[in-house]
């Protein structure tokens, strides 16, 4: 029964992570019931819940709750030690508290963004959680932690994300990890050297080879000066020749 229990729990968890962003550590909301049925089953939360969820977890409450715990006197002394001992999260109702599942619930609106665990034995807390996509829910059952499978709100809102071929952020950050870490796409690093390499100078052979033609097709200008002299020095030697023959 633990084995199955733990692959519905990898299997929830791989819908939560995959589609919504959930990660470790997972934070997890107590209300006063479910740290009540905690302490009556014997529970060691600390223990069995990061065994449960195979990862880091982190008890969460609010103050809401503790001053619920604290209003409804010795008969919760014990789930109100419990809740001490967690990590106490802000809420909206610094002046006026209201009641620990009114407080949970609005601790995950708007979307969960800070992915929140919800756990509770309130059944109408529950059905409320369930209303809103992308909440995981747990409760104790028979002594032992159950986390509840995806429900039927949660699938709806997955199933019209893929239908519109809407892809999320997280996935969008998923997909681009899984290239760079199959070598799909190369780092920014990468990039930037390469970019470097092309703002490079000319090539010293082209250099040489332009010289070469400028040396061929061009004379210099001492060739030309040589050029013109040879040239005065045969026209004149024929006007004096010729001057010499008619004289004779």
């Amino acid at each position: 029964m633990k084995i199955t229990r733990q692959k519905h729990a990898k299997k929830h968890l791989g819908f939560f992570r995959n589609n919504f962003g959930v990660r470790e550590p997972y934070q997890i909301l107590l209300d006063g019931t479910f740290c009540q049925a905690a302490l009556r089953g014997r529970i060691q939360l600390r223990e069995q819940l990061p065994r449960y969820l195979m990862g880091q977890t982190q008890l969460c409450t609010t103050r809401c709750v503790l001053k619920e715990l604290e209003t409804l006197g010795k008969d919760l002394y014990g789930a109100k030690l419990i809740a001490q001992k967690c990590q106490v999260r802000n809420c909206s109702h610094f002046k006026n508290a209201v009641n620990g599942s009114e407080c949970l619930l609005s601790m995950v609106e708007e979307g969960n963004p800070h992915h929140y665990f919800v756990a509770s034995q309130d059944q109408n807390l529950s059905m409320k959680v369930k209303k809103k996509p992308g909440v995981p829910l747990m409760f104790i059952i028979q002594n032992t932690i159950v986390l509840d499978k995806p429900s039927l709100k949660t699938v709806a809102f997955v199933k019209t994300v893929e239908s519109s071929q809407l892809v999320s952020v997280h996935e969008k950050q998923s997909i681009k990890q899984l290239k760079e870490e199959q070598g799909l796409v190369k780092n920014p690093e990468q990039r930037r050297k390469k970019k470097r390499k092309k703002v490079s100078g000319p090539n010293p052979l082209s250099c040489l080879k332009k010289k070469k033609k400028t040396q061929d097709t061009e004379p210099s200008a001492s060739e030309k000066k040589r050029k013109r002299k040879r040239i005065r020095n045969r026209s004149t030697s024929r006007v004096i020749s010729e001057k010499q023959n008619t004289k004779g």
